[in-house]
C-alpha cells in the first residue's frame, strides 16, 4: 500500500482522547538545510513520558510544536531521555539546544543522554562552549533549576541501555560507513514494538531486528535518484544509506506493521517517484513521513 504524506491514525488528531503509546516525528530531513524537514529526530511517547531519538537541528522546536498540538510529554521540562545513533552532525547540531532550552523553561533535572563511544566527549566540551551562559543563568537574576542543563551520559556499544516500567530499549549495531559504531534503537512498549533505524546501509543484523515490528521507522535513498550522482557521491551513499531496493528488501523480509520513511534523500526524484520505488517490490504499507506526522499503537486492524 503506497500512502504519501501523514498517516493519522486513531486517537491523533482534535481533542480525541490521547492515544498511550505515539511515534511522532519531530524531523525527518537529511544535512540538505530544506526549510519543511528539521534535522532527524524522532519522539516515542508512552502513558506520558517522552523518549527522544536523535538531536538534529530544529527538533527542540519540533517538540514545541507538537506539544502546543496537545502532546504535553513533549513539552519542555518533559524532555528527558535522549538515544543518539551516531554522532554525525545532523544528528547531534540539536543537542546544545535540547540540553540548554528546556533548562531555561524549567526542567529540573539532569539529561539523560545514551549514544556511542564519544558521546560523553561531546557533551563535555558543548557544557565548555556554554559555561559562560551557565554561570549567569545559575547565579543571576533568572530563576534556573539548579541541575536542569546537567546531562547524564551513557555510552553503549549495544544491548539493552535503558529501562522503566513503560518501555525496555536496546541499541542494534548497524553498519553507517566509516562510523567505528552506529546504532538502532529497538523499543519494546505495551502496546507494540517500534524499531528507528538512525542512519544505516542494509545489513542482516538490522533486517533480523527488524523482524515482526510494528513500526518501522528508516532512512531511505532513492536508488533512481543515486544513479544520476558523480561516481563519487554513488560511492558515498552506497555506503552509508540504504537504498530504496535494498528496503523494500528488508521489508518484505521482516515484515513490520507499518513502515515509516525519514531521513528521505531524494536526489532529485520526487517523493511519490521515492515509494514506487518501494512499493514496486514490497506490499505492506509505507508512508512518507513528514515533520510533526504522528502514528499510534497499537496499530488499526484490517
Amino acid at each position: 500500500m503506497l500512502i504519501v504524506g501523514a498517516l493519522l491514525l486513531a486517537g491523533c488528531t482534535g481533542k480525541a482522547p490521547q492515544p498511550r503509546t505515539q511515534v511522532i516525528l519531530l524531523g525527518t530531513g537529511t544535512p540538505n538545510p530544506d526549510p519543511d524537514r528539521s534535522g532527524p529526530a524522532v519522539a516515542v511517547v508512552v502513558g506520558g513520558r517522552s523518549y527522544l531519538v536523535d538531536a538534529g537541528p530544529g527538533m527542540v522546536r519540533r517538540a514545541a510544536a507538537a506539544a502546543k498540538d496537545g502532546v504535553p510529554a513533549l513539552a519542555m521540562p518533559e524532555l528527558r531521555r535522549v538515544f543518539i545513533t551516531h554522532l554525525h552532525s545532523d544528528h547531534t547540531l540539536g543537542l546544545p539546544d535540547l540540553i540548554f532550552t528546556p533548562w531555561v523553561i524549567d526542567r529540573e533535572v539532569p539529561l539523560q543522554a545514551f549514544g556511542p563511544p564519544g558521546l560523553e566527549q561531546m557533551v563535555a566540551r558543548l557544557l565548555e562552549a556554554w559555561e559562560e551562559d551557565i554561570d549567569i543563568r545559575s547565579h543571576d537574576l533568572q530563576p534556573h533549576t539548579e541541575r536542569g542543563y546537567e546531562v547524564v551520559v551513557t555510552e553503549t556499544v549495544g544491548g539493552e541501555v535503558y529501562r522503566d516500567s513503560l518501555v525496555t530499549v536496546t541499541a542494534i549495531r548497524v553498519d553507517h560507513g566509516a562510523w567505528p559504531v552506529a546504532l538502532a534503537y529497538r523499543f519494546v512498549t505495551p502496546d507494540g514494538v517500534i524499531l528507528i533505524s538512525g542512519d544505516a546501509r542494509y545489513s542482516p543484523a538490522l533486517e533480523a531486528a527488524a523482524a515482526g515490528v510494528d513500526i518501522l521507522v528508516h532512512e531511505v535513498i532513492s536508488a533512481v535518484g543515486l544513479a544520476n550522482r558523480s561516481p563519487e557521491w554513488q560511492a558515498y551513499h552506497s555506503t552509508y544509506h540504504t537504498q530504496a531496493d535494498e528496503l523494500a528488501r528488508l521489508a518484505a523480509a521482516a515484515q513490520p506493521g507499518l513502515l515509516v520513511l525519514y531521513h528521505q534523500l531524494f536526489s532529485g526524484v520526487t517523493e511519490a517517484a521515492l515509494l514506487e520505488e518501494i512499493t514496486g517490490h514490497y506490499e505492506g504499507t509505507v508512508v512518507s513521513g513528514r515533520d510533526l506526522d504522528r502514528f499510534s499503537l497499537p496499530l488499526p486492524g484490517p
